[in-house]
């Protein structure tokens, strides 16, 4: 019990609202649900308005005193501070403080290292820490002597010993995990290739951390192949998902698609992960539809919109179509289903509007499709099982020459087949 008390993490919350910065408050509050996702209890929070960051402390000298008084009335052990530190701020902080200093991108790091569950992930995440603290070795290690355990000092793969570390050994270890990496990438894109070759369209799911990404491919997955093994996780959680799922979704007229679901986003994510990540956000890069999933309840929602955006065009997506999924809509006012336009709103979790939504997806990604009559000759039973395997049958009769086939094709089954066409129109 002793031991639980002394690992337990009180931390008190530091930002600097530079030149009044509109999202200043909500990225304070986004703080304090990350120190959460890592079980850090947020016992207070401090915030300064300046023109330019103290390039020493970060803040001005003056609110150190005042966090050194927060620290000291609610028992604290920890700081985390709203940005990215540089190694000396950490330095600096660590020894006035005479506490542990963390920054935002340390606690994403962390959370990522907790969550991930599949080796390309961890080795995802691994890659981003060391990067993150090759500059900080200094800071780092005094840190681990003031206080061991809690967040930023334990990870998977990533613990003190490697801290410890001198700068070729990291670098060393950095490059020894990308080479395993672009193992695991190749073998990814042979993966992509395949379905590419399959044709099947590629629809991918994007958007804020939390806003029920996992719930909308749950709810199409019962829906349409209700294999219980295929579900995915599904958590209220930050970054409950790491890995890149993907999943086929097969409709009732031999339509099919592939869906993905990936790492959810959020602001300042660090851009050593969106640097690790990026091989894995290549899925979202091939798709041929995007679902941006929105936690319509939340009332920072267009903030959450814009952050995405953002994050798209880091990685170079910016000209994929997309349908906007306006999830959690049963806790506003909003009447549920509807559509406007690319707007979708619904309520995935009591499984409201997914048939509109899979109606707004096959009306984007089956376009190519042409609807005919093809008079297939007997001996061709071949193609006849084909395309009643992998294209849509309105009607079938049998005639003197062969069976008379009225159905909806893939245009390249179209091209494959043409030679049996009596009648086309798109």
């Amino acid at each position: 019990m002793i031991e639980e008390q002394q690992l337990e993490q009180r931390a008190v919350l530091v930002g600097v609202n530079l030149n009044h910065q509109e999202d200043f408050e909500y990225s304070m509050e986004e703080l304090a649900n990350l120190a959460e996702a890592c079980d850090i209890q947020v016992v207070d929070q401090l915030t300064q308005n300046l023109p330019k960051i103290n390039t020493s402390h970060y803040i001005g000298t003056g609110k150190i005193i005042e966090v050194r008084a927060l620290l000291e009335a609610h028992e604290g052990n920890l700081v985390i501070f709203n940005d990215e530190l540089s190694p000396s701020q950490i330095r600096n902080l660590e020894a006035d403080l005479d506490c542990k200093v963390i920054d935002r991108t340390l606690l994403i790091l962390d959370i990522f290292g907790q969550r991930a569950k599949t080796r390309e992930a961890q080795l995802q995440v691994e890659v981003a820490r060391l990067k993150y603290m090759l500059p900080r070795l200094i800071g780092l290690r005094e840190s681990l002597g003031r206080q061991s355990g809690g967040v930023g000092t334990k990870n998977r793969g990533v613990g003190e010993t490697k801290l410890e570390l001198d700068r070729r050994r990291i670098e060393e270890r950095i490059t020894a995990l990308g080479k395993e990496l672009e193992t695991l990438v190749a073998h990814r894109q042979v993966q992509r290739k395949q379905r590419k070759k399959n044709e099947l369209p590629v629809v991918s799911l994007v958007g804020y951390t939390n806003a029920g990404k996992s719930t909308i491919m749950n709810a199409m997955l019962e829906r349409y192949s209700p294999e219980q093994e295929k579900q995915v996780l599904e958590k209220d959680m930050l970054f409950a998902t790491l890995e890149t799922s993907v999943r086929s979704i097969p409709l009732q007229d031999n339509k099919a698609f592939l869906l993905t679901d990936t790492v959810g986003f959020v602001s300042k994510l660090p851009h050593h992960l969106i640097k690790a990540f990026r091989s894995t956000l290549e899925e979202v890069a091939e798709a041929d539809l995007l679902i941006h999933v929105v936690d319509y309840s939340n009332p920072e929602f267009t903030r959450m919109l814009d952050i995405t955006h953002q994050t798209l065009r880091e990685i170079g997506i910016s000209d994929i179509p997309v349908i906007y999924a306006y999830n959690k809509s049963d806790l506003t006012e909003q009447r549920i289903p509807e559509v406007q336009g690319n707007i979708v709103y619904l309520a995935a979790k009591p499984r409201v509007g997914i048939s509109e939504l899979i109606d707004e997806i096959r009306s984007r990604v089956f376009k190519d499709y042409i609807q005919c009559t093809m008079l297939v000759p007997y001996d061709q039973g071949g193609v006849v099982s084909y395309l009643n395997e992998h294209a849509n049958i309105m009607e079938t009769s049998y005639e003197e020459e062969g069976t008379k086939l009225v159905l909806e094709c893939k245009q390249s089954d179209y091209g494959r087949y043409k030679e049996y066409v009596i009648e086309a129109s798109n």
